[in-house]
């Protein structure tokens, strides 16, 4: 699962990066403490080219009357994505980058205390989950949501979480994005053992309310 992501990348760095146009309504940056139902930045492919959009983090399936009619869909499991009603057109026809620095995760103590970790790649490089997308809303209440795909956490990761995101390499990007044909699927799985680390965090990022830098600053684990 991944629940709670930093982005601390400037909009013109992530549209040079991605060779995405920027929209010219994308959430603020930084942000370390990307929380549910907030607008996040996400990477589509269409006619025009790659775009860079702000969209909700909460994927909205079509049948959803209100933004509450049923669960908050934050995450997909890539194991069903091309099977849960919600997902399994988006799966085809709607795949998207959303990016980030980092992530959060949470243990537990035997006293029932959350302890969370802040993950990251190890080479310092943005991160980018793989994604679906929903249009959703009527005539002025029209928005894009979003999904993050999770697949089994890797041996590293699985001493604190056994889900994780797919996270995808910059040579995987076409393909994610349906801009270099058919064979997405090959691309869900984890990653490779040692491309990320984590190390504990203040248990101050367990507020949504949360931010400033000090969120991702390591403390004794």
């Amino acid at each position: 699962m991944c629940g709670r992501f930093a982005i601390t990348l400037p909009n013109d760095a992530m549209a040079q990066l991605f060779s995405a146009r920027p929209a010219n309504t994308l959430p603020a940056v930084p942000n370390f403490n990307v929380c549910p139902t907030n607008q996040v930045h996400v990477v589509r492919a269409g006619e025009g080219g790659r775009r860079l959009d702000p969209l909700r983090w909460g994927f909205l399936p079509h049948w959803y009357k209100t933004e509450t009619a049923g669960p908050l869909l934050i995450n997909a499991r890539a194991e069903t994505l091309a099977e849960k009603p919600a997902f399994r057109a988006a799966c085809r026809e709607r795949r998207c980058l959303i990016v980030a620095t980092g992530f959060y995760e949470w243990t537990k103590t035997e006293q029932g205390t959350r302890l969370p970790w802040y993950i990251h790649r190890n080479d310092g490089a943005p991160i980018a989950f793989a994604g679906v997308w929903q249009d959703w809303g009527g005539e002025g209440t029209r928005q894009g949501t979003c999904a993050i795909v999770t697949t089994p956490a890797n041996r590293h990761l699985s001493s604190i979480h056994h889900r994780m995101p797919l996270i995808l390499e910059s040579d995987d990007w076409s393909l994610w994005l349906g801009e270099a044909g058919k064979g997405a699927a090959r691309l869900m799985q984890p990653a490779a053992e040692r491309a990320l680390d984590f190390y504990r965090v203040d248990p101050a990022v367990n507020s949504n309310r949360a931010s400033g830098p000090e969120l991702i600053e390591p403390v004794p684990a």
